[in-house]
């Protein structure tokens, strides 16, 4: 493969893997018009948000055994096809419950994207650089949240909140015919997979019978969870909590958003001098820490919004660390039936997340008390896991080929 070839096919499954998170990221700042449009308050929009977790969380199951009987691609365009007719209807929709609904459908389309970009990256390279991978994937992701805010933002202001959606039609698009022209076929279909329903339930039982997949894809989603209950409670705490502008919470949520991406990008220099299994619990060990102080902090008065904001920085800073080798080590050990465990890992990541999102807006505060307490009890659940499932493994006599990790100790 060509340098010039490995990028794009970098950048192109990085963008796969944006899609779902860009059409989060772009229309937090619409929160306020769309209330204003439906004569709601902001915390009933969170549903629209909250019902996108959902989606994208179920669709997963739907991808993972249609990847692996027909090929990468054909479902890919399938789920990037519905994408694009959910986005239509989102534009026209005429009521929250119609947007909430229509929402729905378009994290199911999405979830194909992010899904097919896990999976081709378990078929195209090398199982010891998947982490590696998955780190420069987060630099193209990191365009979602750096971005879209800001844009959507702008959007909003100047053409109302519908016209995001128009934003999001044209470029889940621009992606479909990308992939069409640019992206090869990792996979090519095998009718042993069978879809039928008692073959798919044991196809999904033998990937969660591996205790490496389960034990970094759980902690690994548990871990995760904050970061999506963040970006849930985000518009609530800044806009209406601080009272700053939603163009003003755009580049306050790109900020933050860059010690995700970029931190991701240090795992280069911790591969050199620790394992895979160290760095994961050494960054939940952290998110422990700064979610207690953050707790605490938020009880005696002790954080501004800039206080919220440096310690919602290092947290997020944390999970960017952890998440690459934690995708790494749970799909290292599958090869022929990738797509099953990447439908299954999405399913763990996006349901927790979903539940996270619910949770908070649950409590429809205008302060991060709340985020700072599923903060703390996300990292903490992470980190048992983690422990627990790590002196498992240690014990376990089958550990996966070519997966370079080692367990926690």
């Amino acid at each position: 493969m060509t340098t010039q070839r490995y990028y794009i096919l970098i950048f192109i499954l990085g963008a796969l893997t944006a899609l779902g998170p860009f059409s989060i990221d772009m229309y937090l700042p619409g929160f306020p018009a769309i209330a204003k449009s439906f004569h709601i308050t902001t915390a009933e929009v969170t549903l629209s948000l909250s019902s996108f977790f959902i989606g994208i969380s179920l669709g997963q199951i739907l991808y993972g055994p249609l990847l692996d009987r027909y090929g990468r691609k054909k479902p890919l365009y399938a789920g990037l096809v519905l994408y694009l007719v959910a986005s239509a209807g989102c534009y026209f929709a005429p009521s929250i419950q119609a947007l909430i609904a229509l929402r729905f459908i378009q994290a199911i389309g999405s979830c194909a994207a992010g899904v097919v970009s896990m999976t081709m990256v378990r078929d195209l390279f090398p199982v010891e650089d998947n982490a590696k991978i998955f780190s420069l994937l987060l630099l193209v992701l990191g365009a979602s949240p750096m971005i879209a805010p800001t844009l959507g933002g702008f959007i909003a202001s100047a053409f109302g909140w519908q016209a995001i959606f128009v934003a999001l039609f044209l470029l889940a698009f621009v992606i479909l015919i990308t992939v069409i022209i640019f992206l090869p076929e990792s996979r090519q279909p095998d009718k042993s997979h069978s879809l039928k329903a008692k073959p798919i339930l044991l196809g999904f039982w033998e990937v969660i019978r591996e205790p490496q997949f389960i034990t970094y894809a759980v902690g690994g989603g548990i871990a995760l969870s904050g970061l999506f209950a963040y970006v849930t409670d985000s518009p609530m705490i800044f806009m209406e909590g601080y009272g700053i502008s939603n163009h003003t919470y755009g580049w306050i949520f790109a900020i933050l958003a860059m010690g995700f991406v970029c931190s991701s990008q240090l795992n280069r220099i911790f591969s050199k001098y620790y394992q895979p299994d160290q760095i994961v619990g050494g960054a939940v060990s952290l998110m422990v820490a700064i979610s207690i102080l953050f707790f605490v902090g938020l009880n005696y008065g002790w954080f501004g919004i800039g206080g919220t904001a440096v310690i919602i920085f290092i947290f997020l800073s944390c999970i960017g660390i952890l998440n690459p080798h934690a995708a790494a080590l749970s799909m290292a050990p599958f090869e022929k039936n990738a797509g099953t465990a990447a439908s299954l890992f999405g399913l763990l990541q996006w349901g927790i997340a979903g539940l996270s999102a619910i949770a908070v807006s649950m409590f429809k505060s205008t302060t991060p008390i709340p985020l700072a307490m599923i903060m703390f009890i996300s990292a903490l659940l992470a980190l048992v896991i983690l422990y627990i499932g790590g002196r498992s493994l240690k014990n376990h006599p089958k550990m996966s080929q070519g997966s370079n990790v080692r367990v926690l100790h």
